[in-house]
């Protein structure tokens, strides 16, 4: 069924001066990047918050349900980001990940474990040759508020201890002070910190203000080299949204167009429920398309949804719902 679009016009008519994915010119200056973020169509926020809603509404049954919620398990980056973590939690953690249900072997793996940086260790000596990936969060998580330098070498330290995948913030106050190229150059320096890890780009979407900045933050993440765009840290309200995931699932869609390379969307803050995550699997399918109903491309960074995900399975599986206490508490 048609949707009504929640731009002007496609994105990638932005990118016009940049064929091929060269924004050598763009990045150049304050100004260039700025004449070319600002240029970006702007977001219908009535529009892009009730074809979300719409999106919301849409339900699948029976096989197609099943098949969701073995996806979405396969998509969760399972976390934990307190103060209070010890090894023995990241443990159990990186043990569930890799067995989320033990009495049931045909349930499949999640993405990544996701920890603080001095906590990958123990999460990739767990982990071991199982597949499931190691991601750090780094850069002064969740502030941002650091040196470059500091914000570095956490990313190195990280790398150094087997992370596979870094999670960085930006700095929201350069970039709600349009100082956008600092935000750009500071993102190109972390990536090439990672070395061989994946970067995944965190813009805290409930501090950035505005829909027109969750798509000028894409965009700038994208042309940075960020190989995933993320909402959010989970320490501040709101956190991920399915308008604002919408909007980034858009320009990752037009970057394609322009660039013919495919940029990963990870939601992360207040998924819990599988109903909520097939939400947001049907947003993905429609919005940017199936290539991105794939680990790879999409993940939910979430503690709680785990859990409810298997009970959904279980129910689907067994005809019993089991309570929340059949599984191990994150």
């Amino acid at each position: 069924m048609p949707t009504t679009p929640t731009t002007e016009a496609p994105a990638a008519t932005a990118a016009g001066s940049a064929p091929g994915g060269d924004f050598s010119d763009v990045t150049r200056s304050d100004a260039s990047l700025r004449r070319f973020l600002h240029g970006l169509p702007g977001v219908d926020q009535v529009g892009a918050d009730a074809r979300a809603a719409s999106l919301g509404t849409r339900s699948i049954k029976t096989t197609a349900k099943a098949q969701a919620l073995d996806l979405a398990i396969r998509m969760v980056d399972l976390t934990t980001l307190e103060g209070a973590d010890t090894d023995g939690k990241v443990r159990a953690l990186a043990s569930k990940a890799v067995r989320p249900d033990p009495a049931d072997p045909t349930c499949p793996s999640v993405a990544a474990v996701c920890v603080y940086g001095d906590l990958v260790g123990t999460a990739r000596q767990t982990l071991g040759d199982s597949g499931v990936h190691v991601a750090a969060v780094a850069t002064a998580f969740p502030s941002g508020r650091a040196s470059r330098e500091i914000k570095l070498a956490d990313t190195r330290d990280a790398v150094a201890a087997g992370a596979d995948e870094i999670d960085m913030v930006i700095d929201r106050g350069a970039f709600l002070s349009g100082r956008y190229l600092e935000v750009f150059e500071e993102i190109v320096a972390v990536k090439e910190a990672c070395g061989p890890a994946h970067l995944k780009v965190i813009f805290e979407t409930g501090e950035l203000q505005t829909y027109d900045n969750v798509r000028r933050a894409s965009w700038l993440a994208m042309m940075a080299g960020g190989h995933f765009i993320k909402t959010s840290t989970g320490k501040t309200q709101p956190a991920a949204t399915l308008p604002v995931t919408m909007i980034m699932l858009e320009a990752v869609r037009d970057w394609r167009a322009a660039t013919g390379q495919m940029v990963g969307v990870k939601p992360a803050g207040g998924i819990r429920t599988a109903k909520d995550a097939i939400k947001y699997l049907v947003t993905v399918n429609e919005v940017a398309g199936p290539d991105w109903l794939d680990p790879d491309w999409f993940r939910f960074g979430a503690s709680t949804l785990l859990n409810d995900l298997l009970m959904q399975r279980t129910k689907m599986r067994t005809g019993r719902y089991s309570g929340p206490d059949y599984f191990t508490l994150d």
